[in-house]
């Protein structure tokens, strides 16, 4: 099996690529999914109360570090749909498979999110 003609080498110029495909992601993303678009606006409300609510860093970074983790997962998601969109818009089992199990990670990644926050909140109230 020979290896891609797309994959780069190394070097400098290499992560310059990396970074600028990397902005070019983040520009797709927030182009064309709204999910994406929600989750990021989730995102800029909840970190800085994060930073507000927090009583140690620690805190602070069990309430954000799911934040990051709900949009990695939703990137990912979005890179599956796309690719499965690409292969075929017909209703196919296994590309509906793939799909529903990225909604399921994003799920996953959310409800992670939501008991950070429980665990890190609720006990100041009780």
């Amino acid at each position: 099996m020979s290896e891609s003609a797309f994959k780069s080498k190394g070097g400098i110029r290499r992560v310059a690529n990396a970074a600028r495909y990397s902005m070019q992601g983040f520009g797709h993303a927030l182009r064309h999914e709204a999910a994406f678009r929600q989750e990021l606006a989730l995102v800029v409300v909840l970190t800085p109360l994060a930073l507000w609510l927090a009583r140690s860093p620690l805190e602070a970074f069990l309430m954000i570090a799911p934040l990051a983790l709900v949009l990695i997962v939703e990137l990912l998601n979005s890179a599956i749909e796309a690719v499965a969109d690409e292969i075929s818009m017909e209703r196919r089992d296994m590309l509906g498979r793939a799909k529903d199990l990225g909604s399921a990670a994003v799920f996953v990644a959310l409800c992670l999110l939501a008991g950070a926050w429980a665990a890190v909140l609720l006990p100041r109230l009780f």
